[in-house]
């Protein structure tokens, strides 16, 4: 008879296994799902998650979704180590991006090498500014995090909606709500003339280098760790739970509001109703996804970022509506919290009593 047996220490293979079990049980599951919606499973699941990595072409397209994923969840899982649960990421985003467009409309008639920089750090300070008030909340109020900052994303999202459709609506739009499109010197370059790649790409990865440099080789990351693994250890070693929480949620919002920045700046060239994709909320699985590691993060963001071109392809070759893809990312972040159970726990064979 099968049992459950906890294991003396956390399985190390098993921690690395458990996100490729995850994925392929999704994969399974979708199947299943899928044909029980009256789609073609099999084809379903290849091209939600194969397709992308089959064909040249959509490269780009992953690496340009990848890159606001991998931005986001790097802050993302900076804060999660230290027990801080910034939910809000997506708010972030938003506001880093509105942060950042007002920038651009305020420099619409100007030129200059400047007026990208100051797009950027706008749209840093605009994502630390709102990951700043849940911050203030639990230091000061001991508020949970995890419910102001998903609240004030949807602050945030109304807010885009009142200014693309009232004081920041192109007068030359045709009533449309949107803002003006970005001039050349509001948009990010391209790295690879003839593709969609552009210099955030490079960038998402230099700061997952940046962050693993700073949690494995310097005392803030290892102050990091401690108050998330041990708070009365970090009290007695002289790491202040309070300086961490500020920290960590002022870096990940810093980091969202970068990533929307760029997204804004990037593929959008300016902002509208459908600027809020959910890419705050999907970088919460490409953390987990990747053991809130900077190197695996990457990959996760890689993974991720093909379920939603692979969700395009989809919608055209197996007429799966477009939801599909978020109940898709659903499924791997349940599987992948399930299989989590094999890391502390194993199945054996049950002796029976003499």
């Amino acid at each position: 008879m099968l049992e459950w047996r906890r294991r003396r220490e956390p399985s190390l293979p098993m921690l690395a296994m458990s996100p490729l079990i995850a994925i392929a049980l999704t994969m399974a599951l979708g199947m299943i799902v899928f044909t029980a919606m009256g789609y073609d499973g099999f084809h379903a699941v290849e091209s939600i998650f194969l397709a992308p990595f089959l064909e040249p072409q959509r490269w780009a397209d992953i690496g340009v979704k990848a890159a606001p994923l991998v931005m986001i969840a790097l802050g993302l899982a900076i804060g999660f180590r230290a027990n801080v649960w910034n939910i809000g990421a997506e708010g972030q985003y938003v506001m880093g991006a509105i942060a950042g467009t007002g920038v651009a409309l305020l420099t619409h008639q100007m030129t200059g090498w400047w007026i990208l920089p100051a797009m950027v750090l706008a749209g840093i300070l605009g994502g630390m500014a709102w990951a700043a008030i849940p911050a203030f909340l639990r230091v000061k109020l001991q508020v949970s995090e995890i419910l102001t900052s998903l609240m004030l994303t949807y602050v945030a999202v109304q807010l885009l909606y009142f200014l693309v459709r009232g004081p920041w609506k192109d007068p030359d739009g045709f009533n449309f709500p949107q803002t003006r499109m970005f001039t050349a010197d509001q948009t990010l370059p391209t790295v690879l003339e003839g593709t969609l790649v552009h210099l955030g790409i490079p960038v998402a990865l230099l700061l997952a280098l940046v962050a693993w440099l700073l949690l494995e080789k310097t005392t803030a990351g290892y102050a990091v760790k401690v108050v998330g693994l041990a708070p009365a250890a970090a009290r007695h070693g002289g790491f202040s739970a309070e300086r961490t929480t500020w920290a960590t949620m002022l870096l990940s919002g810093g980091l969202a509001g970068l990533a929307g920045l760029f997204e804004a700046a990037g593929p959008f060239g300016q902002l509208t109703p459908q600027f809020p994709v959910g890419y705050g909320f999907t970088a919460i699985i490409v953390a987990f996804l990747g053991r809130l590691h900077p190197i695996g993060i990457v990959f996760g963001g890689i993974v991720l970022a093909a379920t939603y071109v692979g969700g395009e392809i989809a919608q055209s070759t197996v007429r799966l509506p477009q939801a599909a893809t978020g109940m898709f990312q659903a499924m791997l972040l349940f599987m992948l919290l399930a299989t989590d159970v094999l890391v502390r726990w194993r199945i054996g064979w049950k002796r029976r009593a003499a």
